[in-house]
């Protein structure tokens, strides 16, 4: 459930008419609901209930927005962070040290030392010379580094191919058949306090089986590190669930996926970690635009929108699908084809689907935009950036402005010998 719907016939975020944020905004504009983000939230957090010992750390490159960030502090979710600057953003929005988790396959040498700095909670370890460094600069500051190793547990995920993680073909991870042999090397290490192992297999995953597959296999993992001698007190589960995108989609539910958790890691007795990114955000979110032309085309006609490719990246980098209505939907419908301005072929939100009947002029949404949205933006042909705004009941507020062209160029330099 969301909280988007049609209040006297026209669009709402919360009590919000979307029209009025495009009249003071501007459009395109990402639109979040505070209350679908608290309710997500919750919903999955009671999901999890019967596991007792448990860490939530929401995966800051679903969206990094600030104002959401610590809107899901409040709840008390922790940070899944990836980058320095997401570990800045997230200690920014009021989210503890303790609570945020450094995973990532690329983590710097600056990085480590700064996330050492802060004290957070665990580094996930992609590889055995990471271990070897963080030990190194762990020892120097003359602290100890919490950590796990990410294991690969080459499990397909049966996702899109470009959001799959955990296969052993892929960047991620440690080969899971070779974890116990470098969980050993690394264990001893000075500056380390090494506590058990890490996996995450993917995104907008629609089924529980190749996650309980991937679990079990890291159950016997931890079985065999505590028959070496190892204390494994910690097991980070990753995130991955999916959401509904389009109708006949059917992702399990957070209270589904905790029953099938608590289920599998009865006898772990280790405590859980959670990295839920996407089923939180996704439906929070819409990017909300205008149509500026409907265009006659061979077999269907082009509905061309003011947001493009630029704006939301998924459909052109993953066929994705996102939901097209009309604000003031009339009741008609039209099959048509929708798309943005940049000049690229790949900047196409639908073809040949049925819609809303709209005019130049009309504004309308896609649905579904609150997770790898505006934090994939880009200003390919010299657009600016995409504004967010965040409603909560009946005010709304700009969460991060639109940055013009213009000041984007200002920072740009014409060499002197050029001139």
């Amino acid at each position: 459930m969301d909280h988007y719907n049609l209040i006297d016939g026209e669009l709402h975020v919360e009590d919000v008419p979307l029209a009025r944020i495009a009249e003071a905004v501007g459009t395109p504009v990402y639109v979040y609901s505070a209350a679908t983000f608290q309710r997500h939230a919750r919903a999955f957090r009671d999901g999890l209930a019967a596991i007792p010992r448990k860490h939530l750390a929401f995966a800051v490159k679903a969206n990094p927005n600030l104002a959401v960030l610590r809107l899901l502090a409040n709840e008390g979710f922790g940070a899944d962070v990836v980058s320095g600057g997401e570990l800045a953003r997230a200690l920014a929005a009021g989210m503890a040290a303790k609570d945020v988790v450094f995973s990532g396959v690329g983590k710097t040498r600056a990085e480590l030392d700064q996330a050492l700095q802060v004290g957070i909670g665990q580094f996930n370890l992609e590889l055995e010379e990471e271990g070897v460094v963080l030990s190194q600069l762990a020892v120097a500051r003359g602290v100890r580094a919490p950590a796990t190793i990410r294991v690969n547990p080459d499990v397909d995920a049966g996702t899109h191919e470009k959001i799959s993680t955990g296969r052993a073909e892929n960047k991620f991870g440690l080969p899971i058949d070779e974890a116990l042999a470098i969980f050993g090397r690394l264990a001893p290490l000075p500056g380390l306090e090494l506590r058990g192992v890490a996996l995450h297999i993917g995104s907008q995953l629609q089924s529980l089986a190749p996650l309980e597959r991937a679990f079990e296999r890291v159950g016997r993992l931890v079985a065999d590190l505590r028959a070496a001698g190892h204390t494994i007190t910690h097991v980070d589960l990753g995130g991955g669930l999916g959401v509904r995108y389009r109708a006949g989609d059917t992702p399990p539910s957070p209270a589904e996926f905790g029953d099938m958790v608590a289920r599998v890691t009865r006898d772990w007795d280790v405590e859980l970690m959670f990295e839920p990114g996407r089923v939180i955000s996704a439906n929070a979110g819409v990017l909300l635009t205008e149509v500026l032309w409907v265009k006659p085309g061979p077999v269907n006609p082009w509905v061309i929108v003011d947001s493009a490719m630029n704006d939301l990246a998924r459909v052109a980098l993953y066929d994705a699908w996102h939901d097209f209505e009309a604000v003031r939907p009339s009741g008609e419908k039209m099959t048509a084809n929708v798309a943005g301005p940049v000049c690229e072929s790949s900047d196409v939100f639908a073809k040949g689907r049925e819609i809303d009947v709209v005019k130049s002029g009309d504004l309308a949404i896609l649905r579904s935009a609150g997770a790898y949205g505006a934090t994939m933006a880009s200003t390919y042909n010299s657009r600016p950036l995409v504004p967010e705004v965040l409603a909560s009941g009946d005010r709304f507020e700009i969460v991060a402005g639109r940055i013009s062209a213009e000041a984007i160029m200002a920072e740009e330099h014409v060499p002197d010998w050029l001139k």
